[in-house]
């Protein structure tokens, strides 16, 4: 097969760009031509991202279909695997094209127009499809300026809309959870073209186990942003009655505040910020680790870092946001929490704290489930599958 990527960026960056990133580099080791339509770089891991796609093709900041249509007669892909793109004329390009379209949903950018599907003040998760109520009273057309300039960018409307209609036409809409097959089921999508794929994470280190020791170490790992809810845990683990240590690994915009938050809470002898921890120094972690707490508020597509953390045989407590569920199993590998219930986050903390039998035993059912259901070379043959039927199907349309 011919496949070509179709990211808003080249070079590694985040989650999305890790996953298209590992697939295009096993479909190409399993001899299949793979390609690249991409805005700018991220000036990281190039190196990597140019032996993986050898046919580089970019787009133009504006105008850039007459791009798409000269990667598409150069390249000639049997089928287009975009990932991020949040250009509507390199969507509608690259529908009038007629190539098959498989669309690799990442988040709630489709179809949310604050793409998060959390309000930012309320801290609630939103269970509506894109409607009139976006505009008023969420407010999702005002959104913070990230890229420089006025603080303000106004988000339309209509754009969204047509967005969520473009990617209707899309042959396959791939998600990494239940969860987020029912969101597109929400606002429309055909459910015949929707398929569940979940990415797999990293293999763990088969000898690394946590020894459960006496330190009760109780780990957080991702990013520190208001909506992974590191406050709110905070605010757990003040409730606490029993003896523990915290490390926060990670950074973000709202870590100033949290530290804030836990001197306040008097913490500070209990809970350290580590910052941001190289993939080999969270090894150290996991050893002397008794449970993760995965403490986000916005609904996680799927939270890949606790399929991680399960990988080493480690228990987890999360709140029953988004996706999380679709791993999570409550009282199997770990528990999961009513949501924003922090009186019940700290007592699941303490039980396994106190229980290093139970934590012990959760976590080797964690690891027998992320082993069993979240298995790389099916994951990869999965895709194969799928982007096979998809060229089938389009070779029977246009006979």
């Amino acid at each position: 097969m011919k496949i070509l990527y179709v990211h808003e960026r080249f070079g590694a960056l985040a989650g999305a760009e890790a996953n298209a990133h590992i697939t295009a580099t096993e479909l190409g080791s399993r001899g299949h031509a793979v390609g690249i339509l991409h805005g700018p770089a991220t000036g990281k891991g190039e190196a990597a991202w140019k032996a993986t796609f050898p046919a580089q093709f970019p787009l133009p900041a504006d105008h850039p279909a007459a791009a798409v249509r000269a990667a598409l007669q150069q390249f000639r892909p049997d089928v287009c695997y975009v990932h991020k793109m949040p250009d509507l004329e390199v969507i509608a390009t690259l529908l009038a094209s007629g190539v098959p379209l498989v669309r690799m949903v990442h988040d709630h950018d489709i179809y949310c127009m604050r793409s998060y599907k959390y309000d930012y003040f309320s801290r609630k998760i939103c269970t509506r499809a894109v409607g009139p109520h976006c505009v008023f009273p969420c407010l999702a057309s005002v959104a913070r300026n990230r890229d420089g300039g006025l603080p303000l960018k106004w988000i339309s409307y209509a754009a969204k809309r047509r967005e969520v209609a473009l990617n209707q036409r899309f042959n396959r809409m791939v998600v990494v959870t239940t969860y987020m097959r029912d969101e597109l089921l929400n606002n429309g999508f055909d459910p015949a073209r929707i398929e569940i794929h979940a990415p797999v994470p990293r293999m763990g280190d088969p000898n690394l186990r946590s020894s459960f020791s006496d330190r009760n170490l109780i780990m957080y790992a991702g990013q520190i942003i208001r909506g992974k809810g590191v406050d709110v845990l905070l605010e757990a683990l003040a409730l606490l009655d029993v003896k523990f240590e915290c490390v926060i690994l990670g950074d973000g915009n709202h870590r100033a505040y949290c530290e804030k938050l836990s001197r306040k809470l008097g913490l500070t002898d209990r809970v350290t910020f580590k910052g941001f921890v190289p993939q080999e120094e969270l090894k150290t972690y996991y050893r002397e680790c008794s449970v993760v707490a995965l403490s986000s508020l916005w609904p996680e597509p799927i939270a890949t870092i606790g399929l991680e953390v399960m990988r080493y045989a480690l228990p987890v407590v999360a709140f029953d946001a988004g996706g999380i569920k679709d791993w999570l199993l409550d009282g199997h590998n770990g528990y999961l929490v009513p949501w924003m219930d922090r009186p019940a986050y700290a007592a699941r903390l303490r039980e396994l704290l106190l229980d290093k039998p139970l934590a012990r035993k959760l976590g080797q059912n964690g690891l027998q489930l992320v082993s069993e259901r979240y298995d790389f070379e099916g994951y990869i043959r999965d895709l194969e599958n799928m982007f096979g039927r998809v060229i089938l199907e389009g070779a029977v349309a246009g006979s």
